[in-house]
């Protein structure tokens, strides 16, 4: 196992503990609620967003230890998406890294609630973590990641991907590409921007990751347009088939899978040559882009 897996299998030690130290233990009250972020949490996820997170800061010169913070409340966020995607009266999904979804599990009223707590909570902790941040910093942070979970951002990808089920809008190619930057992209953008905030890199050097981000944004949507055709339920740790059950606006539903992986090889193309121009670690950020486009879940 080399470049990005053997990378993120050495990061998830740390991030879980963070993730432990950061989240309300499952008895403190309301227990419900707490057990049911836990469990959504701690549902074996890969934790690529956190990855993210700490990558960008260390390529930019920052230390570990002080990245695990924002890291962790990025995976917070994250899962929190996961948890209001698997509702009924949005993807309605049973399954969820392959277990029952949190209002399955529990029921929809707490997932709802659970969903909102682990957003909240990923906001304050970003506000406050790492304490040796200076102010300034860590209120960029929650500002950044404030606006790529907004209307502007995935929640507004969101509500576009939900608008164009059964009736595709009247220029589909513009508006699948909008879509996948906002309810995909922005998050792996602003894990980025953390990193690279928190290691005080430059404003060149923070649109260098913006764009990065975007692109990986666009290879992970292509990829798991992809995978929604050719994989199963066992490989994805949910329902496959859903997208063209539901006649979603997707890439394989556009251009068809022979289209869609070309378009996934010219995506990943152009993350390699921004990736060339990051001052280190550039091999491990290539494997992540194979990492992303090669994905089998």
């Amino acid at each position: 196992m080399t470049g990005f897996p053997a990378y993120l299998a050495d990061l998830c030690p740390a991030v879980e503990r963070t993730l432990e130290r950061l989240l309300p233990a499952a008895n403190l009250e309301p227990v419900r609620l707490h057990s049911a972020m836990r469990y959504s949490i701690f549902a074996g996820g890969k934790r690529v967003r956190p990855a993210l997170v700490v990558l960008a800061g260390e390529i930019h010169g920052a230390p570990r230890e002080s990245l695990l913070g924002p890291a962790a409340a990025m995976e917070l966020i994250h899962t929190f998406s996961l948890v209001h995607d698997d509702l009924p009266a949005l993807d309605d999904d049973d399954l969820r890294r392959g277990r029952p979804t949190v209002h399955r599990q529990f029921d929809e009223a707490l997932a709802i609630l659970a969903g909102d707590a682990l957003l909240n909570h990923a906001l304050a902790c970003l506000a406050r973590e790492p304490l040796s941040a200076p102010g300034e910093v860590r209120a960029r942070a929650v500002v950044i990641t404030g606006e790529a979970v907004g209307s502007l951002g995935m929640i507004g990808g969101q509500v576009a991907d939900l608008e164009a089920e059964h009736r595709w809008p009247d220029h589909p190619e513009q508006a699948l590409e909008s879509i996948h930057r906002r309810k995909t992209g922005s998050l792996l953008v602003a894990s980025l921007l953390l990193g690279g905030i928190h290691a005080d890199a430059g404003e060149g050097e923070l649109d260098l990751l913006r764009r990065l981000g975007e692109a990986l944004g666009l290879l992970f949507q292509i990829g798991d347009d992809l995978l929604d055709v050719e994989g199963s339920a066992a490989t994805l740790g949910k329902a496959a088939g859903k997208d063209a059950a539901a006649r979603k606006l997707t890439y394989p539903g556009l251009y068809g899978v022979e289209e869609s992986r070309r378009r996934l090889d010219l995506v990943a193309e152009e993350a390699r040559e921004l990736a060339a121009a990051l001052p280190r670690s550039q091999d491990t950020v290539r494997s992540l882009i194979r990492y992303l486009g090669e994905r089998e879940s």
